[in-house]
């Protein structure tokens, strides 16, 4: 008799879900795999990641590269993300999206949000976002594998994930007024979140984007993913909890 096979897939709880979130959250690049059109073999490339607000991959691509003709062929393709850190690559956590890509449309309010994100996330991009052969993709994801670690493996549906859309336009209305009054006025309470809520160390932490979840910082080498103590209902919440998180951060340090 053979022994029954051995699920190694676990249950998703909690703080898978965190997991997964901050993965995509954090990604400054991923590898993304497409569908050459001429073979249908998988072609694998490098991409710079940003998010838009509800979580969904932001990508920024040449219409010259192959990928971007794989992905205007056929939108079925997957991103891996997750960086890998000292000892065994293997051994970090990463997760791999299917999604399904969708070019979205210069002038359109959705390029317009998610331009803006991508380039809070990637100032360089600004040397080449404007010209005509690129384009901004939204990656919808449908599913993911999240990878915790050895023994640690997930599936995940995309509400796990993905924040509701009723959240989005009422933060994409305010967002960026936001950011640059917390980038121009409070870096003192930004380097604290990073360093007490985030763990994170170095200088030059500013916000890059604020979302029902959380924030998201970034100094000139590293990414910072910040969750709220609880997801916000409305976009009017965001100020109050930036302040008592501040204060929370401030008193525990004056207790070391």
């Amino acid at each position: 008799m053979t022994e029954p096979k051995k699920d190694v897939i676990r249950e998703t709880d909690a703080e898978a879900v965190r997991l997964a979130k901050a993965l995509i959250r954090s990604a400054r690049f991923g590898a993304l795999a497409a569908i050459e059109p001429d073979t249908g073999a998988p072609l694998a490339s490098r991409v710079g990641v940003a998010t838009d607000i509800d979580g969904a991959p932001l990508i920024l691509i040449s219409m010259l590269s192959a990928h971007t003709g794989a992905l205007l062929a056929d939108p079925r393709c997957s991103l891996l993300l997750g960086e890998p850190g000292k000892g065994d690559p293997l051994a970090h956590p990463r997760i791999s999206l299917a999604c399904r890509a969708l070019r979205l449309e210069r002038g359109s309010a959705d390029q317009i949000r998610a331009e803006r994100r991508y380039l809070n996330r990637n100032p360089k991009a600004k040397l080449y976002a404007g010209l005509g052969d690129f384009s901004f993709f939204r990656l919808e994801p449908e599913r993911a594998s999240l990878n915790g670690g050895f023994g640690k493996a997930f599936l995940l549906d995309r509400d796990d994930f993905i924040t509701g859309a009723a959240l989005v336009e009422e933060f994409a209305g305010s967002e960026q007024a936001a950011l640059d009054h917390m980038n121009a006025d409070h870096r003192d309470a930004l380097a604290l979140y990073a360093r007490h809520f985030g763990r994170a160390e170095g200088d030059g932490w500013i916000a890059t984007g604020f979302d029902p979840d959380g924030m998201d910082l970034a100094a000139p080498d590293a990414t910072c993913r910040i969750f709220f103590p609880q997801s916000l209902q409305t976009a009017r919440e965001l100020r109050s909890v930036l302040v008592e998180m501040a204060k929370a951060g401030r008193a525990a340090e004056q207790e070391r």
